[in-house]
C-alpha cells in the first residue's frame, strides 16, 4: 500500500470465515500489520499455537480465558474492555467463557492466514 494514499474498509463489507462450528474471523492486512476481528460462541476453544507475531488481543465484548506459558500454566481472563499483550513466539491457547467478540492485532503482518496455513484455527 502506497504511503500516500489512505483505504477505507468496512467490517460489514468483509465476509465472515467460518472457521469451525463456534468461530468466525474476518481480517484486514496492510504493510506492517493484520487486524482481526473475532467471533466466538461460548465453549469455543482455539487450541494451542505460537507465531512469530505480536498479538495485541482486545475484549469488545464477553470473556476469554488465556492460557500461555509452559504447559499452559499461566491463565488469565480477559474480559470487554481489556487487552492481552502477548509477545512473538509464546504458546498461547483461548476458550470463549461468554460469547465474544475480539479485535486482535498482529505485527507483522499473519502470512500463514494470507497463505491458508492456518490448520490450527480451522475445525
Amino acid at each position: 500500500m502506497n504511503a500516500a494514499q489512505a483505504k477505507l474498509v468496512r467490517w460489514n463489507d468483509l465476509p465472515r470465515e467460518r472457521l469451525g462450528e463456534r468461530l468466525e474471523r474476518r481480517y484486514v492486512s496492510g504493510e506492517h500489520l493484520t487486524l482481526a476481528q473475532f467471533f466466538l460462541a461460548r465453549g469455543c476453544m482455539v487450541p494451542t499455537h505460537a507465531h512469530a507475531n505480536e498479538q495485541f488481543a482486545h475484549v469488545l465484548s464477553g470473556c476469554l480465558r488465556f492460557r500461555s506459558g509452559p504447559e499452559g500454566r499461566d491463565v488469565v481472563d480477559v474480559r470487554g474492555g481489556e487487552v492481552l499483550m502477548i509477545p512473538p513466539g509464546l504458546p498461547h491457547s483461548a476458550e470463549a467463557l461468554e460469547d465474544s467478540v475480539v479485535m486482535d492485532a498482529f505485527s507483522p503482518v499473519r502470512s500463514d492466514w494470507i497463505e491458508q496455513r492456518d490448520a490450527y484455527l480451522r475445525g
